[in-house]
């Protein structure tokens, strides 16, 4: 017997409660494993470009090659790592360096600044999946083994690549340590195999090393001419710098000591420091062994566009020297650690946005949901694929552009906290190195401008959908918890048992002595007709930070004379105000009312000084936010405007 039949309505109902589900099961308590193990999970995206660095690093320094990545080593070994040994130090749970600038740079100057950089994350991430893609594509294609007809389809293939990314995570994610350190340890062995083998090949053939010699000393005269030419040519290398960042995001997986605390956590920040130098030493031995047998052992015209080293240089070597079985090997090898540096930054697209937007109160609802966001990054990436034609060449330079901006970012981070330490030493050497990472990126965005193209999109679409979402959400409650002093409960236990209304005077705090009290509850009993026998509280709320859309209200109870006040700190005026209206409510069962007075002037000037300093027309906004946050009318506090 056939089923019934399901209109299509509740087909498409139930395709948007599949997609809006919020399913966050993988970001639950994570299970701490030792530095090593995690270090192998940062390392499968770190790793993982040594299937295309050397190849690019021959591209575009030439014979510099070596020099080039020696140059890049010192600024990874002397610059990035004491950097990020800051980062990790100051930022145990994770943070990273965004967060640090974050509190480093308060107000709105610091929420924008982190946009920006959240941009430039978003291009690392997505060009880490698509130029990871890129590459798995190069060698499924390049390998001996594939059918010819495969060759030319380049773009489709990394669009499936991509889509079957996608489709992981739509369906739910875990990382995988155990997985991530199968990975790294075979690749880094297979690897090992290949360099080793290049470099016996080198020794069997000492000729190649004369034929570079001539080519090095034809082109540059001196060792000095050398040397600068590398200086300036390193930033195109700058992709052998990616990792750092993922070895801080991912410090709350690090095991420290038994019995430390989260709150001073000594363990985990030293066995980062052992993952982030251990890393960076491995990394520095594969790129510059492999950058030295590449450019020896493969003609130049290989590295170019459409030759069989394009993207795949070690790959190349491989299947070389020892056969098409163990190449393959190694391509299957290389296949699956860049799919999986692509579910990694796949990973952290999904937890950057939650992570900082919503705090912000910047993020639209669906950001919350994991499989919207799947899809728009699935068809961004699709896009930034399509543009550029699955090319690894192309998109090196994008990759290392949104690299080195995170990278520059936190160097200013360490130096920015050198400052406030007023160490003068950190100051000199963390600014010198701030301002070689500076050098890098400027010189990466004015040869490779891509890259900057594209975070500006990424920049543009989270500036404009994140105000818009704040001016949305800007009459929530936006007040995580209220916590008010004995002086304060005193005031209220006092109204409490009064028989009549609890009634409370916003006021805005001038002098703060008696006179000032007197004359406002006298002009607020005269334009209310409020009874003299009738107590009053005066309420007083002062900004904080008004670039911060929730916070926990701190209450303090003051008197003046015979005068009780109510002091308060918030990042916005009318929502703190609602926000202790309702408390009082809630702990007299009695409907508290307040008092304003009128406010003159343009209601969009003022709308804007609510949104921008948490101010403006204070009454009109404090009842719309009780509105919202109280749908029964009955149970709302009541708002009073005289003047």
């Amino acid at each position: 017997m056939a089923g019934p039949i399901v209109p299509p309505k509740q087909h498409r109902k139930r395709l948007v409660n599949w997609l809006l589900k919020e399913d966050r099961s993988e970001k639950g308590e994570h299970f701490q494993h030792p530095w090593w193990q995690v270090m192998c999970l940062t390392g499968v995206d770190y790793f993982s470009t040594l299937g295309y660095q050397p190849g690019i690093a021959a591209l575009a320094a030439g014979v510099l090659s070596p020099l080039a990545t020696l140059i890049l080593i010192l600024l990874t070994l002397f610059g990035a790592l004491p950097i990020y040994r800051r980062v990790a130090a100051t930022s145990p749970h994770g943070e990273g360096s965004i967060a640090m600038l974050e509190n480093l740079l308060p107000w709105w100057q610091g929420k924008l600044f982190v946009l920006c950089l959240l941009g430039f994350a978003g291009t690392d991430f997505i060009i880490t999946i698509t130029l990871s893609a890129a590459d798995a594509t190069a060698h499924i294609i390049e390998n001996p083994l594939i059918p010819e007809f495969l060759h030319g389809q380049s773009i489709s293939i990394t669009l499936i690549l991509i889509a079957l990314l996608g489709g992981v995570f739509l369906r739910g994610f875990t990382e995988a340590i155990g997985l991530a350190v199968f990975l790294v340890a075979t690749y880094l062995l297979l690897n090992l195999i290949t360099i080793g083998v290049g470099a016996y090949q080198v020794l069997q053939q000492p000729i190649v090393i004369s034929n570079w010699q001539t080519a090095l000393f034809s082109s540059y005269s001196n060792p000095f001419m050398m040397i600068g030419a590398a200086a300036l040519l390193f930033p195109k290398l700058a992709l052998g710098l990616s990792g750092f960042e993922t070895g801080v995001a991912v410090m709350p997986l690090v095991k420290g000591n038994e019995h430390e605390t989260e709150a001073n956590p000594r363990g985990r920040i030293r066995n980062t420091y052992k993952l982030l130098r251990t890393a960076a030493v491995i990394m520095s031995f594969f790129l510059i062994t492999s950058s030295l047998v590449t450019i020896l052992l493969i003609p130049s015209a290989e590295f170019q566009t459409g030759g069989k080293a394009s993207g795949r240089a070690l790959a190349y070597l491989a299947h070389r020297y020892l056969g098409d079985g163990f190449g393959t090997i190694y391509d299957l090898s290389t296949i699956f650690i860049l799919w999986f540096a692509g579910a990694s930054a796949m990973a952290g697209l999904l937890n950057i946005v939650p992570r900082y937007l919503p705090r912000y109160g910047m993020a639209p609802d669906w950001t919350r949901m994991i499989r919207p966001l799947v899809l728009v990054y699935t068809a961004i990436a699709f896009v930034v694929t399509i543009i550029f034609k699955a090319n690894v060449e192309a998109q090196g330079g994008a990759y290392a552009t949104g690299v080195l901006v995170l990278m520059t970012s936190a160097a200013l981070a360490v130096t920015l906290a050198a400052r406030r330490r007023r160490s003068i030493r950190g100051i000199l050497s963390f600014g010198t190195i701030t301002l070689l990472f500076v050098y890098t990126t400027i010189v990466n965005i004015i040869e490779r401008p891509e890259g900057i193209q594209i975070a500006a999109f990424f920049i543009g679409v989270i500036i404009i959908t994140s105000l818009v979402s704040r001016v949305w959400r800007s009459t929530e409650l936006r007040v995580e918890q209220i916590e008010m002093d004995e002086t304060a409960h005193r005031f209220i236990a006092e109204e409490e048992q009064h028989q009549g209304t609890i009634r409370l005077i916003a006021n805005r705090l001038n002098v703060g002595d008696e006179r000032e009290y007197f004359f406002k509850e006298k002009e607020v009993r005269e334009d209310n007709h409020i009874p003299q026998t009738d107590s009053v509280l005066f309420m007083e709320i002062q900004v904080s930070d008004a670039s911060v859309f929730s916070e926990t209200i701190q209450v303090t109870g003051v008197q003046v004379g015979n005068y009780r006040i109510l002091r308060a700190r918030g990042a916005a005026v009318p929502n703190t105000i609602a926000a202790i209206l309702l408390y009082i409510r809630d702990q007299t069962g009695k409907l508290p009312h307040a008092y304003f007075g009128w406010i003159e002037g343009n209601p969009i000037q003022y709308l804007l000084r609510f949104i921008l300093f948490g101010e403006g027309d204070i009454a009109i906004v404090t009842r719309e936010v009780l509105r919202k946050a109280e749908k029964d009318p009955e149970r709302r506090p009541g708002i009073h405007v005289g003047g």
